[in-house]
């Protein structure tokens, strides 16, 4: 290259040299503001040849005005010693044919040969000024508030979303502290440790919305999420914070959870309405029964004494003069016979009133369901299957060996009707402690040991409306000449008359499981053998996702198993638990399920969790028996199964077994 002066000497020719080799323009300019010298790329970028810019003015490629002219060489012409290149300013480059073009421009001065010249790189900005052209668009197109914070905590940038949502105007905003608009966020930003979390949000998934409070410009507050991303600019790191007002989706969760609250009131409500008027339609029932067996009786007696006298007559005359007595007698033996039925009406009614002559003794209910077997295989008919499995070491109770047996009966019968092609029928028992948790959610139950009977069919089951009334007396689905209608009412009072608890679940297509729970008799509560259960239950920790769609069961089940220190996720529904199982990064070491869930049964949920997860161990849980929900392939054989309803030590010992097998 050759330098346009009058000599050049050899530091001068490697200066040319390394002009020629940099990228940008390089124009030299002499305290006049005379151009000296420029190299090829400077030649390139304004379109002129070396010899047009020789001894022209600069603001031929620089256009600045005389007042930004007289202040940059002021500027660069004072100093007495070398100053490097100075950080880049943004003016504009005008080229040969007239176009001007966004230029940064860096200066920086030499002495040469007894004179200082200002050296200007020119680097045409045009592709950046784009650059920042789009992403300015992409900002202001961006539905939610941005706003951009320095490392110093000072706000770089906001978007028109972010004027409308703070109530600010831009420049009110630019280089004033971020907490001035997220007052709540505890940003830390000056501190030795700042937050990880908004400092470098490389630190946090970029989906990650933290919920903050927003401050508006007129001071009220609003809810907000705020999901942090970084950008890297020459002043270093800028965290960009992506604002929403969630005002009407967190009052929308409100009036959720108030709806659900009231839905949840309305039920408890439903729930004592229930057993008011189950308990007034007994005092009622009761009392009318009560009186209409005094008129039973009276007509049980007359029919009796004409019954007599008429056999009596025939057998005193001949047969030929006899006859017309003979069909008197049928009638009066017709009339005997309804009155006799009326009886036993009158006496399902007075067990439903719970005012029935009971004789209560210390009973065996294992031996109830064995004396009474082969009448239910009568009554149940060959097309049901009966499965009787009692517990070798069950508990006596207080109550009347005829209504125990009554009890059976009549579930069995019920049980029959609901299978009219066939089925299962499943009597179980076994003992049951009923700890203070669980009393408390039952007016009817107190704690301590109980015996549970469960009765369980595979029939077709029933609808929410007909389980509420189920225990009403009268209230019937059948035929009316296929029942009266106070099959489940009398169990209720026979039940409730001796201290105990009845609970019916039921879904269509399933089948129904009445269970009963009877206060054992016993004078000392055996202790539980503590030391096995304690080394039993050290072990928790792990975490446990628990499906349930009945909110109560599943509200239980997690306050069990947090205060034994595990881990819980609690989903109501298969479709919640796999949502769980793909946002949780952590192990789920145990999927502890219902059985009989609406969408998704038990079994596929648990499928569908191994799939993704193939060492997670599986519990199941369920009101039916084990044999209920394998015979109608709920379920497979051979599961871990805790059966409902459980108390504390059911479900912890099913939990640590099933994670320890």
């Amino acid at each position: 290259m050759t330098l346009a002066a009058s000599s050049a000497p050899s530091e001068g020719a490697l200066f040319a040299t390394f002009l020629e080799a940099v990228p940008d323009a390089i124009v030299g300019v002499v305290a006049d503001g005379t151009i000296l010298l420029v190299n090829a790329q400077a030649e390139l970028l304004f379109g002129y040849g070396r010899d047009d810019l020789i001894g022209q003015p600069l603001q031929l490629l620089v256009p600045t005005s005389a007042r930004d002219h007289s202040q940059l060489r002021a500027m660069h012409f004072r100093l007495p010693v070398p100053r490097p290149m100075g950080l880049g300013m943004e003016l504009s480059g005008k080229r040969c044919d007239g176009s001007e073009f966004p230029a940064e421009i860096s200066l920086g001065w030499v002495e040469m040969d007894g004179r200082v010249i200002v050296i200007a790189a020119v680097r045409d900005i045009t592709e950046r000024k784009r650059s920042e052209a789009k992403f300015r668009s992409l900002l202001e197109a961006a539905p939610d508030a941005i706003v951009g914070v320095n490392p110093d905590g000072l706000i770089a940038l906001v978007n028109t979303q972010a004027e409308a949502l703070f109530g600010y105007e831009r420049n009110q905003l630019i280089g004033r502290p971020v907490e001035l608009l997220v007052p709540s966020a505890a940003l830390n930003i000056h501190s030795p440790n700042p937050n990880p979390g908004f400092r470098d949000p490389r630190t946090r998934p970029d989906e990650a919305w933290i919920a903050l409070a927003g401050l508006r410009a007129d001071g009220s507050e609003f809810p907000a999420e705020v999901s942090l991303s970084s950008i890297e600019t020459e002043e270093g790191l800028m965290v960009c914070a992506a604002i929403r007002d969630v005002t009407e989706r967190v009052e929308a969760q409100h009036e959720r959870d108030r709806m659900e609250a009231q839905l949840e009131r309305d039920r408890l409500e439903r729930q004592l309405h229930q057993s008011q008027r189950l308990e007034s339609l007994g005092q009622l029932a009761g009392g009318v029964a009560h009186d209409f067996n005094n008129l039973l009786a009276a007509i049980l007696n007359y029919v009796s004494f004409v019954d007599e006298e008429i056999t009596a007559e025939i057998a005193l005359r001949p047969s030929h003069e006899s006859a017309r007595l003979t069909a008197v007698l049928d009638d009066v033996t017709q009339i005997g016979a309804a009155a006799e039925r009326a009886a036993r009406l009158t006496h399902q009614l007075l067990a439903f009133g719970r005012r029935e002559v009971i004789k209560p003794e210390i009973i065996d209910f294992n031996a109830i369901v064995g004396e009474v077997d082969g009448l239910l295989r009568t009554t149940i008919g060959e097309q049901v299957e009966l499965i009787t499995r009692c517990a070798t070491d069950l508990q006596h109770v207080l109550a009347d060996r005829g209504q125990m047996e009554q009890v059976l009966l009549n579930l069995a019968v019920n049980a029959r009707d609901a299978m009219p092609i066939g089925g299962t029928l499943i009597i179980d028992t076994d003992n049951f402690t009923v700890d203070d948790d669980y009393a408390a959610m039952d007016p009817r139950l107190e704690a301590g040991p109980h015996v549970r009977l469960r009765v369980a069919d595979t029939g077709t089951g029933m609808d929410r409306d007909t389980i509420e009334r189920a225990f009403e007396p009268f209230f019937s689905t059948k035929p009316k000449d296929k029942g009266s209608g106070l099959g489940l009412a009398t169990v209720y009072g026979i039940v409730n008359q001796a201290g105990g608890m009845v609970d019916l679940e039921s879904d269509l297509g399933t089948g129904t499981t009445v269970t009963i729970l009877l206060p054992s008799v016993v004078t000392v509560v055996p202790q539980p053998d503590a030391p096995r259960c304690n080394a039993r239950r050290s072990h928790g920790g792990e975490t446990i996702l628990v499906v349930e769609d009945e909110d109560l069961v599943l509200d239980v089940a997690r306050r069990i198993l947090t205060r034994h220190g595990y881990r819980v996720l609690a989903a109501r529904g298969g479709s919640e638990a796999l949502e769980l199982i793909n946002e949780h990064r952590g192990t789920i070491h145990l999927l502890l399920t219902d059985v009989v869930m609406p969408g998704l049964t038990g079994m596929q949920v648990a499928e569908r969790v191994t799939a993704v997860r193939p060492r997670i161990r599986v519990l199941y849980m369920s009101g039916y028996p084990e044999s209920v929900i394998t015979s109608q392939g709920v379920v497979q054989r051979g599961i871990h199964l805790v059966s409902k309803p459980f108390v504390a030590t059911d479900l912890l010992d099913h939990v640590r077994a099933t994670l320890d097998a």
